[in-house]
């Protein structure tokens, strides 16, 4: 099978296509023919090793497993020993996870981490909602608690997180406020925003007591530079683990403690909660409260550009990379 690997740390540049075994499914996975895997930001990093501490996960000298890519939508071609549930020809969508391996023509991930997709959501659609539904669906749902009548600010509004995240906000009731570039202001009213800020030219972390959610999804801001931003029992949510977030968001724990941070390990959770989020995603689609949000596809023999273009930190929602 063809695969997009990075033997060695580097720039784009450093990702070949190779011929590698199409892998056997283990006990619990099956083994799906890939049609579409996204290209995050967060794997644009793990490429890069950056930052420096991510070798210690990802492997010190080079990276343990070449092939990257997580978030994928296929068909089944073969199951593992004690799967349920699912049978060949079915198409799904799912996560691999660490395990990664994404980014090949077939790959294997953990059977009850995967849900079926109608027959009219197409591969590259169905991974856009995965890449930004299952950071941004726990995050508000779970980390902010977000309801109707909350105001929530979502910074980095046009990503794939981003994008999400406002859909899942208005679709709970929030008012949103958006935070964006000028070129993206028409997509985020689109998307649901009550209100859009260009970042170049009103900073909102200046707003005192305007937020009850602020949920950063893009990592550019900080605890300590919004708090003042944010309602007396208001939340900052960070998906870029820092230790200072890691700190604030214990300090919020103390009883009576008002404005807390809050960070969300959203890879790291089981495939079966994963699963339960897709389905709530795929349910949201149905009901016409969600959409995807797909930039551009690339081919695999485009993976450098792809995972260029994805630093240039201009992307309107998910990148894909296709067989």
């Amino acid at each position: 099978m063809r695969a997009v690997t990075a033997r060695r740390y580097g720039p784009p540049e450093v990702l070949r296509v190779e011929t590698l075994p199409v892998p056997e499914p283990r006990a619990g996975e099956a083994l799906v023919r890939v049609e579409a895997v996204a290209v995050s930001r967060a794997e644009a990093h793990m490429r890069a090793a950056d930052p420096a501490v991510a070798r210690l996960a990802a492997g010190l000298r080079r990276p343990r497993q070449p092939v990257g890519g997580s978030e994928l939508a296929g068909v089944v071609v073969a199951l593992g020993p004690g799967v349920a549930g699912l049978r060949p020809g079915d198409r799904v969508v799912g996560a691999t996870g660490a395990t990664m391996g994404g980014a090949a023509e077939y790959a294997r991930v953990p059977a009850g981490g995967v849900v079926r997709i109608p027959d009219d959501l197409s591969a590259p659609d169905a991974v856009a909602l995965a890449e930004g539904g299952l950071t941004a669906l726990p995050f508000l749902r779970d980390a902010g608690r977000v309801r109707a009548g909350h105001r929530v600010c979502v910074n980095g509004a046009s990503g794939a997180v981003g994008s999400a995240g406002v859909q899942l906000a208005a679709a709970a009731g929030a008012h949103v406020t958006a935070v964006c570039s000028a070129r993206n202001a028409g997509l985020a009213r689109e998307l649901g925003a009550d209100e859009v800020v260009d970042y170049a030219v009103e900073d909102v972390a200046a707003r005192r007591e305007a937020f009850d959610v602020f949920f950063d999804a893009v990592g550019t801001t900080s605890f300590r530079r919004v708090r003042r931003a944010l309602r007396p029992q208001g939340t900052y949510l960070g998906t870029a683990p820092t230790a200072a977030l890691a700190w604030h968001t214990l300090a919020g724990r103390v009883p009576g403690r008002r404005r807390r941070a809050r960070i969300a390990f959203t890879g790291l959770r089981a495939p079966e909660r994963k699963a339960a989020d897709l389905a709530e995603l795929l349910d949201l689609a149905a009901r016409g409260r969600l959409r995807p949000v797909l930039d551009r596809t690339f081919r695999f023999d485009e993976a450098p550009a792809a995972h260029a273009y994805v630093e240039t930190g201009r992307k309107r929602g998910t990148v894909v990379l296709v067989p």
